[in-house]
């Protein structure tokens, strides 16, 4: 399998994919919010999204950086597994209801936005806010071009 289009072939592109990989980078690097949460949202999004590469990307990353396969694999079913704290569980619902913004007239639930923000304060939400944009970003630009998934190695994009 091919994707449909190099996106990093188009200098127009590769120019604001540069961009948006910078605004991830400031939120990964220099956000209080945990990189354990950072990488639990990532995954979920792009499960959600069914974007293939991102979700290759974002398991083989989470294990390099130590998480449990256990952890890795209940992601898509968080609801039921006894393994992820409540904070982490919080952010979890804000990026299924962040990101199925289409499914729910009002969008993200004035609990839901509760429930994080009893766990988060307003740096750490604010970060949270932006990483899940920002991986839905990149989910579409992958799921639109069928950007094939499996050869990621971790660290690859630095």
């Amino acid at each position: 399998m091919e994707a449909r289009l190099n996106l990093l072939n188009s200098p127009l592109v590769a120019k604001a994919f540069k961009h948006l990989a910078s605004a991830s980078k400031v939120i990964i690097s220099e956000s209080t919010l945990p990189s354990r949460t950072q990488d639990l949202v990532m995954l979920r999004a792009s499960q959600i999204n069914g974007c293939g590469f991102c979700t290759d990307m974002h398991t083989k990353d989470a294990a390099h950086a130590g998480e449990t396969p256990v952890r890795i694999n209940l992601v898509a079913a968080w609801r039921e597994a006894k393994v992820f704290t409540d904070a982490e569980r919080a952010a979890l619902e804000l990026t299924e209801q962040g990101t199925r913004i289409a499914d729910a007239a009002g969008g993200v639930t004035d609990e839901a936005w509760a429930n994080a923000a009893k766990h988060y304060d307003e740096d750490q939400l604010s970060a949270l806010v932006t990483l899940i944009a920002l991986i839905n970003a990149a989910n579409r630009l992958n799921v639109i071009v069928q950007q094939p998934a499996g050869d990621y190695q971790p660290g690859q994009f630095g």
